[in-house]
């Protein structure tokens, strides 16, 4: 911790023209202000992102986004060309990261995308280009 707050004591000295032990303790108390604030759930946004970070989960979270209703595994599987089993381990995963959503017809299961994979494909789209 000595050497974070005298990187932090660097830097303040540096915006500040002079600092002291009150200017860290200040910013280390904003700092940690800012830390309380996050989500409480910040490990299920680690997971949403991870679940996301697969090339076959995005593409069939895209997909069902695309499609602009529930689809059953059968009409995924050729399209995102990997096999059944493949398709229904990646939805299973899109589930239990809450990015889509299942419901059951007699034999045949339907899913579509949650309306937090559509907030993150909506945000990414808005910002694409902008890296």
């Amino acid at each position: 911790m000595v050497q974070q707050s005298e990187r932090l004591e660097r830097l303040l000295t540096e915006k500040l023209g002079d600092c002291c032990d009150v200017d860290i303790d200040a910013r280390v108390e904003t700092l940690e202000g800012y830390a309380s604030n996050l989500s409480a759930d910040l490990d299920g946004d680690v997971t949403a992102l991870q679940t996301l970070g697969d090339g076959t989960r995005y593409r069939i979270v895209r997909f069902l986004a695309e499609a602009d209703r529930a689809l059953c595994v059968c009409e995924i599987t050729p399209v995102v060309d990997v096999s059944d089993s493949a398709v229904s381990h990646a939805l299973s995963d899109l589930r239990d990261a809450g990015l889509v959503t299942r419901r059951k017809e007699g034999q045949w299961r339907y899913y579509e995308p949650s309306d937090r994979a559509l907030a993150v494909i909506d945000a990414l789209d808005a910002t694409e280009g902008s890296r």
